[in-house]
């Protein structure tokens, strides 16, 4: 009998997941993994470890399998928020998410699940897995979307390794949310009724300059409005490809000469996104304001009206090379290469049609409809069909 450990996160998704590993015959062990124990800045009850672990506790009795309690707090913190905190001060916006599964889920709980003698791990996210031979007979890992649209969470695995699908199971993969609560219902799960978790993984819903005060001093600076018809948004792009691509890729630049001084005033540029518009308290206007660009350096925030506003649009983005991730490494483009595929830049997008090119430099993904709000620091992740085949860090 095959020894399997479930993250048992004291959810829905996994307790479902781990009474479907039983009923298929593995030899199911629990495990609960404490990552953060930390309550600074999180909003009233979204940290709740301590209940976390007694449902997870629960559920695992319920179902009859043993049940253990690793504390990965110190990993996480080194690998996942200490991550957070540096691309943060740099003025880049990173996914704590992604970088959670493959440095904690997938690295630091495997080893510990190897450690109980387990042969694979498994989770509750909604994507699947299989193996495929590939045209040089290899055995190839294929990350596949979840069958449920509406929960697909393919995406935050975007930058595991065919080491680490090797050992994953994913029992829910395949299912949509309905049928899991009710199979949960049925069997009395104390999970049945319990509310997704939302905000950063494992540290819960924040109030994210306060959570980032941790370690980022607050700094008053200023605001400008950039107009909708600012010149260099008519900027003609060459028409040699790779020249175009380089161009077409950057973000634009602004200077506070370019854009009207707002009397509203901010507590830090690093605490600032691209396309946010909560938080900059800035009333009065016919439509809501929007974050075009933060300039770290010397402060500003850059700012435009409606989420129209010309300034939010990218017709191509650059992942430097050491960025990219193939899942898939038998696909991997090499230099000169081009191919279609269809990408999203944040969770729950629905995917858009691309085309990659593949240069010394790294990768340019070509949109074929211009998109909003792409961020440096978020993660590309590339689809063929339901296969995502691989990422990398956006680099501006």
């Amino acid at each position: 009998m095959q020894k399997v450990v479930i993250g048992l996160s004291g959810g829905v998704d996994s307790s479902v997941a781990a009474y479907l590993l039983k009923q298929q015959g593995y030899d199911v062990i629990a495990v609960y993994m404490i990552n953060w124990k930390d309550t600074v800045g999180t909003l009233s009850g979204a940290c709740p470890y301590e209940e976390d672990v007694l449902v997870a506790e629960l559920v695992a009795r319920k179902l009859d399998i043993p049940f253990h309690v690793v504390d990965l707090s110190d990993t996480y913190r080194a690998q996942v928020v200490d991550y957070m905190f540096s691309e943060y001060e740099k003025g880049r916006t990173p996914n704590p998410d992604v970088l959670c599964n493959r440095e904690i889920k997938f690295d630091a709980f495997l080893k510990a699940a190897s450690d109980l003698g387990a042969e694979k791990i498994a989770t509750g996210h909604y994507c699947r897995c299989d193996a495929v031979q590939n045209e040089q007979g290899d055995t190839m890992y294929r990350l596949l979307a979840g069958t449920d649209d509406n929960k697909d969470q393919s995406y935050f695995l975007c930058q595991l390794s065919q080491a680490q699908l090797s050992k994953a199971l994913f029992p829910v993969g395949d299912m949509l949310k309905p049928e899991i609560r009710r199979i949960a219902t049925e069997l009395g799960l104390a999970t049945a009724q319990k509310k997704d978790s939302q905000g950063i993984c494992f540290v819960g819903k924040v109030d994210l300059p306060v959570f980032l005060q941790q370690k980022l001093a607050a700094r008053e600076g200023q605001i400008y409005e950039i107009p909708f018809d600012f010149k260099a948004y008519q900027r003609k792009y060459p028409e040699e490809l790779h020249l175009r691509l380089q161009k077409s890729s950057k973000p634009y630049f602004y200077r506070p000469k370019d854009g009207k001084l707002l009397s509203t005033k901010h507590n830090g540029a690093h605490f600032y996104t691209v396309g946010q518009r909560k938080g900059l308290h800035i009333g009065g206007t016919e439509k809501p304001m929007y974050v075009l660009a933060t300039d770290i350096e010397n402060n500003y925030i850059f700012v435009g009206r409606g989420d129209d506003h010309p300034g939010l649009l990218r017709s191509a983005l650059f992942i430097a090379a050491d960025e990219v991730h193939w899942i898939r490494p038998d696909k991997a483009l090499k230099v000169g290469e081009s191919c279609e595929y269809q990408v999203r830049i944040r969770y729950r997008q629905p995917l858009q049609k691309t085309v990659l090119h593949c240069f010394e430099e790294g990768l340019y993904i070509a949109f074929e409809e211009p998109q909003k709000s792409v961020t440096a620091g978020q993660f590309a992740a590339w689809y063929d069909g339901d296969e995502l085949v691989g990422s990398g860090v956006i680099s501006e």
